[in-house]
């Protein structure tokens, strides 16, 4: 049994799971996988119990019946890992722009150095990205800052989705009431995290967008979080936080 779940939302991913998820099982430390698919038509779901003859104690999959958002496929994640005895539970995407080799670094900072939440940061040391077209990369970069000044949050890279939760953080998010399904949940944990008063820290990574399958990046879910990051900040003043 190990004591790390990664949770990997997919949709139309089979050029790159099987090859995420056995780069995964072959790093030093043992991790269990959670895909949540999204009825991806093009057969991954497939793909991955076809694989659970293998690893059948360490992949497992949930299949909802449509694309319902990444937030909420976290979400789902989170619920199944918090029914199980799971103490670190990483998100992580399939398309290899999230390193596997960079896991081990966020385990250790939460498991070895204190941390709760641990973020793989692009921004935490320049900018650490390769092949997104510079539009792109300036309207996260600058998201990003964007959001450090509106909310306060001390984190360079607050639309990272390369992340470590520990337990704990996770049991007190009330996640009936997380209120993002796009981009903007990724900013909404994160800052629930840290005015719970959550040590959070940032691991800096580079990520390397996909060669292989499409981007799920659209400008809609881009403008949901710069409206939704407002929204956020207004309502943290009317409520208590306390863990």
């Amino acid at each position: 049994m190990s004591d790390s779940l990664i949770i990997i939302p997919t949709y139309n991913e089979k050029e790159n799971i099987e090859k995420i998820i056995r780069k995964i099982f072959s790093l030093e430390k043992a991790f269990h996988i959670l895909i949540v698919d999204d009825g991806s038509p093009d057969g991954t779901g497939s793909i991955v119990k076809g694989l659970q003859a293998e690893f059948n104690v360490q992949l497992h999959i949930q299949e909802r019946a449509g694309k319902l958002g990444l937030g909420t496929a976290y979400i789902h994640g989170f619920k199944w890992a918090l029914e199980r005895s799971y103490q670190f539970i990483f998100e992580m995407d399939a398309d290899f722009s999230h390193d596997p080799n960079d896991l081990i670094r966020l385990y250790n900072a939460i498991a070895l150095e204190g941390g709760e939440l641990a973020i793989g940061s692009r921004y935490v040391s320049g900018v650490n990205i390769v092949n997104w077209p510079m539009m792109r990369l300036l309207m996260s970069f600058f998201a990003s800052k964007y959001v450090k000044m509106i909310t306060g949050m001390p984190i360079h890279d607050s639309t990272a989705g390369f992340k470590c939760y520990k337990r704990q953080v996770l049991e007190t998010i009330n996640f009936d009431k997380i209120q993002f399904v796009g981009y903007a949940f990724q900013i909404e944990m994160k800052f629930k995290a840290w005015k719970y008063g959550f040590n959070v820290v940032e691991v800096p990574v580079i990520f390397t967008d996909r060669t292989e399958g499409t981007s799920k990046m659209s400008g809609g879910i881009f403008m949901e979080a710069v409206v939704g990051v407002l929204q956020m900040k207004l309502k943290s003043y009317f409520r208590k936080w306390n863990k």
